[in-house]
């Protein structure tokens, strides 16, 4: 065979080399073919020519255009929703057009530098969601400290609806005093009806300080008829929703100028509760708050769902036998439920279980003398 010279390497030999160095003969000649006609061997790249999956450059365009309109709710849900209105206005079908996947809007956004990696963030999907059955069944309030335009501090007061997230109160206080948080939990009682329970921190605004239960709040409460929750001290996250709910009520009030008077922060909030529970869609219920709660009138509607004066709540997992356990005691929901997450509402000596969308499966009355409960009398 010729000798064959290839990168300053003389190979006398090809079938001999091939063999000693474990290579394709096929692909000796391939590669020489190729230093040859480009005059060295370098690494191609990989990249198809085509992508017939990629976003097209009009969505693309779209989706920056909203992160920058949007502010500050411009994550890839809130611009996910109004890639919705306008693919249902401008007839995105028709057209072969489709609105993103939540990762593919988040692609975009990297690639266009105007998200910030944030690689030791911690998933949400290793958090373990938990909400109340119903609207009403629970409010979580809290307060923030803003400041005036003349640098004067302020409160604001945030009263949750744990199920839905409705802000059923948004009120501004010159302090975080006891009787702001009264006021605030009246006013939501006023307009959504009272809650079975109210969730609040150890503050003294809501624990009474050294009258422990006998301030003006815990008094608002029991007026209400409603039963007062602690978080456990130094536990942020047990009031997680109204604690995350900070962030965008505060991120919203920095795109306005600044408040100069009390009224003026109250006007504000106004306007901010108006947004956040009818126009903001809100990722955890997956629409706007306001449709959220009005959702469960298919349950009576949040004015006439029954309060829980005494109740406790369990996410339970239905076992392969059919049964759900309340502490030592189980309950037969059936076996087609098998692996499904429930929740459990105990009152007393009463369990009502729902599905994950808040619809009644049926209620027990538990027999402390016994493990094994029997079957829910199903809902009517």
């Amino acid at each position: 065979m010729d000798a064959t010279l290839d990168a300053g390497v003389l190979i006398t030999n090809v079938s001999q080399w091939c063999r000693e160095n474990g290579v394709n003969p096929r692909t000796f000649y391939r590669h020489r073919a190729r230093i040859r006609a480009e005059g060295s061997w370098q690494p191609r790249s990989r990249r198809p020519r085509r992508f017939p999956g990629i976003t097209g450059p009009e969505v693309t365009a779209l989706v920056i255009a909203l992160r920058a309109e949007l502010v500050p709710d411009n994550g890839a849900d809130a611009i996910i929703a109004s890639l919705r209105q306008v693919a249902a206005a401008q007839d995105w079908a028709g057209r072969g057009l489709a609105v993103p996947h939540r990762s593919t809007v988040n692609k975009i956004l990297k690639r266009s530098g105007l998200v910030k990696p944030q690689p030791r963030k911690r998933p949400k999907s290793s958090y373990r969601r938990f909400a109340y059955a119903r609207p009403r069944d629970c409010y979580q309030i809290d307060a923030c400290g803003v400041k005036l335009a003349d640098g004067t501090p302020a409160a604001v007061f945030d009263v949750l609806d744990d199920c839905s997230r409705l802000l059923a109160a948004c009120t501004a206080a010159p302090a975080e005093t006891a009787v702001a948080a009264a006021a605030a939990i009246q006013a939501a009682a006023v307009q959504h009806g009272p809650p079975g329970i109210v969730l609040c921190d150890n503050g003294t605004a809501f624990s009474g300080g050294r009258a422990r239960g006998q301030g003006a709040f815990a008094r608002a409460v029991t007026t209400l008829g409603s039963r007062i929750i602690h978080s456990s001290p130094y536990h942020p996250q047990t009031c997680g929703k109204v604690e995350r709910h900070h962030q965008t009520l505060k991120k919203w009030l920095a795109t306005r100028p600044a408040p100069a008077t009390l009224a003026d922060l109250q006007a504000l909030l106004d306007e901010y509760r108006d947004y956040y529970n009818n126009r903001r869609h809100h990722t955890a219920v997956r629409t706007t708050p306001a449709r959220a709660w009005h959702a469960a009138q298919a349950l009576g509607g949040p004015g006439q769902l029954p309060r829980q004066d005494d109740a406790t709540v369990h996410r339970v997992t239905v076992a392969e036998n059919g049964t759900i356990r309340i502490g030592p005691l189980k309950v037969s929901v059936g076996r087609d439920r098998a692996g499904q997450r429930l929740t459990a509402i105990r009152d007393h000596d009463r369990v009502t279980a729902y599905t994950p969308d808040g619809t009644p499966l049926g209620h027990i009355t538990l027999n402390y003398h016994a493990t094994h409960q029997g079957t829910l009398t199903p809902a009517a």
